[in-house]
């Protein structure tokens, strides 16, 4: 999204809807001029009607941004701890399918959540999960990243917190997404082998604009080192290791294989704080 915050607003609406109509026209189908529908299904309770609300706009990040908002906040209130950045990963990859008939399903504990659309489908699936693999036009690269990276983060940060994300085939044709956390157990406890809940009030962690941004890199790159964050912040290795520390020292990134950083469960929960609508 910041890539694109130069560009006209308009302009980006327009070509939003020309990028949809030209795939209707080829499907026989008509976009409207407010933009796609997509409808989330919130269950109470299996047995229950679902709750369903409809929302459509012709702006992509506003439209991205309100069902990922909505998404989360359905899910939480039902005991969900599903990260928003996971949700918003999945989201975004719903212009691949052009949002024909995109469904958002939430279930009744809200740690399950199904994000489905009648799209071209995706033949490759273990193949959508490797780095830098991506199927995004040129089009589509206005308003998404288009860097194989949103289904390989979504999944690495899952399962750091012992949930799973799963890629099946629509019904006759398209995807079905899953998402997917363990349940927690009475009195508190989760699922063994599951991180403990992250500590309340990471927001009023006194982070410098800085490490704000590099919280966001390593969302959006899935792990870091010293040598990465360098070149894309433009600061010295020296200074990057510093500023690692010290949001390793605050329990927000974690050490892996090769020096490199990743999101600790309570950087996950920094970032859904202070960075969701």
């Amino acid at each position: 999204m910041e890539a694109h915050a130069r560009e006209d607003r308009s302009t980006l609406q327009d070509l939003f809807l020309r990028l949809l109509r030209d795939r209707g026209r080829h499907r026989e189908e008509e976009i409207p001029e407010g933009g796609p529908e997509v409808r989330l299904a919130i269950y109470d309770s299996p047995q229950a009607t679902p709750q369903v609300i409809s929302l459509s706009s012709s702006d992509f990040h506003e439209l991205v941004g309100e069902l990922a908002s909505k998404t989360y906040n359905y899910s939480r209130e039902r005991g969900g701890r599903i990260p928003y950045v996971v949700i918003r990963e999945i989201i975004e990859n719903l212009i691949h399918a052009y949002f024909q008939d995109a469904v958002i399903t939430i279930l009744e504990d809200g740690n399950t959540i199904r994000i489905s659309d009648r799209g071209p489908g995706i033949k490759d699936k273990e193949k959508a999960f490797l780095p830098g693999f991506t199927t995004a036009t040129r089009e589509m690269k206005r308003f998404i990243r288009g860097v194989g990276s949103g289904l390989p983060v979504a999944r690495e940060q899952l399962s750091f917190l012992g949930g799973t994300i799963t890629i099946e085939d629509n019904l006759e044709h398209g995807t079905v997404v899953t998402l997917q956390m363990e349940k927690r157990l009475p009195h508190g406890r989760i699922a063994p082998g599951l991180p403990a809940s992250p500590p309340p009030h990471t927001h009023r962690l006194p982070l410098t604009p800085r490490q704000k941004k590099i919280l966001l890199l390593i969302a959006e790159l899935g792990s870091v080192g010293p040598t990465t964050l360098s070149k894309e912040l433009g600061i010295s290795h020296s200074t990057a290791y510093r500023e690692l520390q010290i949001l390793e020292s605050l329990q927000l990134v974690t050490t892996k294989g090769g020096g490199k950083r990743t999101l600790t469960e309570e950087g996950i929960a920094y970032l859904d704080e202070v960075f969701k609508p």
